[in-house]
């Protein structure tokens, strides 16, 4: 079983949508019983909350759901349970290896690093912005999960 956990500061829009996005592929490929993903934040800002209700629209719009999912903080014991770490932006991606266990630091990635081209490097948090910010988070996020998911597939199930 290969696990997936997303990261963003507050866990309210960036990473719940990429965890909901991520699986929706998940499972559209057929892999729900391989590859299991949840989501964190850096900050526990939110901790107990339903993802924001501008995310949850963006996502809603296209045909998913995740008014099921609660906000929590990472935990140290998430290094040593998930496989793959995966951090919206530079800056809670250096948050994450400075909390990693020295033997759990190559876990944790950028979301978008595994896209082969594009103008965006992060996904940006769309908190304080208007609408079109959550957009565009979906259409990153959607982007992200299917580089990542296709590398999961190719190094763990291609053989």
């Amino acid at each position: 079983m290969i696990q997936v956990l997303f990261v963003c500061m507050g866990n309210i829009c960036r990473s719940p949508t990429a965890e909901c996005v991520f699986y929706h592929h998940v499972k559209q490929q057929n892999l729900h019983e391989l590859v299991v993903c949840d989501s964190a934040g850096t900050h526990a800002y939110h901790v107990g909350h339903s993802p924001d209700q501008r995310s949850q629209k963006a996502v809603h719009e296209r045909g998913l759901d995740m008014s099921h999912l609660v906000a929590r903080q990472v935990t140290i014991n998430d290094f040593k349970e998930f496989d793959y770490i995966v951090a919206m932006d530079q800056a809670n991606f250096d948050n994450l290896v400075s909390l990693a266990p020295n033997d759990h630091k190559h876990k944790v990635s950028l979301l978008l690093s595994y896209i082969k081209e594009g103008t965006h490097t992060e996904v940006p948090d769309p908190y304080y912005g208007g609408v079109s910010g959550f957009d565009l988070v979906y259409d990153l996020v959607e982007q992200g999960s299917l580089g990542l998911l296709a590398m999961i597939k190719a190094k763990h199930f291609d053989n």
